[in-house]
């Protein structure tokens, strides 16, 4: 693949991971954006709208360039459910999706400066969960994991790797970036771009 470097908007290791993976090379940028002071009831406008915001308070510290932010959520019973607050909020999310099947939003937003030129798309997972017994959702509570993953679990995690009776669609999606769409959004956008 012959793309140009981005400067990523993200904290999540595993977005930095997913783009090493497929080797699409980037320079962090740090960046500080309020999350639970965000609000939309649709969860598709809900990761489209904060990816852009991280996006552009990203871009206020560059030039030149591709910035790159995403943003996800895990949308059930009509509830978007971010990274839990604290031990008592991620059991009930896990006992919430205990035995149920579940949608993951992942949306990203591309801002080319200084043209301006901004791109924004969001991939849709369905999860299923078999029924999980109380001992589980405290182990995995306990480990650590659940606190700064939506819906407190990550699927590529050793335990929660087990909760997940089924997946209808981008598992990397569901990791927090729907690659294949941002890869296509990457060609488009830096068709004229610097290599």
């Amino acid at each position: 693949m012959n793309l140009p470097h981005i400067y990523l908007a993200s904290k999540s290791p595993r977005r930095r991971q997913m783009l090493e993976m497929v080797g699409i090379k980037f320079i962090l940028l740090d960046i500080e954006v309020d999350e639970d002071k965000h609000f939309a009831e649709n969860p598709s406008d809900y990761v489209l709208s904060l990816s852009e915001e991280k996006t552009v308070e990203a871009a206020r510290k560059i030039t030149n360039g591709i910035v790159a932010a995403a943003d996800t959520i895990v949308y059930v019973d009509g509830q978007i459910l971010n990274k839990p607050k604290d031990a008592d909020n991620a059991r009930q999310m896990l006992t919430l999706l205990s035995g149920r099947t579940h949608q993951v939003y992942s949306g990203f937003t591309l801002l080319k400066i200084p043209e301006k030129k901004i791109l924004r798309d969001f991939g849709v997972t369905d999860v299923t969960f078999r029924k999980l017994d109380e001992d589980e959702i405290e182990e995995y509570v306990e480990s650590g994991a659940a606190f700064d993953k939506a819906g407190a679990y990550g699927i590529q995690d050793d335990l929660s790797a087990l909760f997940v009776e089924r997946i209808d669609g981008d598992f990397y999606n569901v990791v927090g970036l729907p690659l294949p769409k941002f890869y296509l959004a990457l060609k488009k956008i830096s068709s004229n771009a610097p290599r």
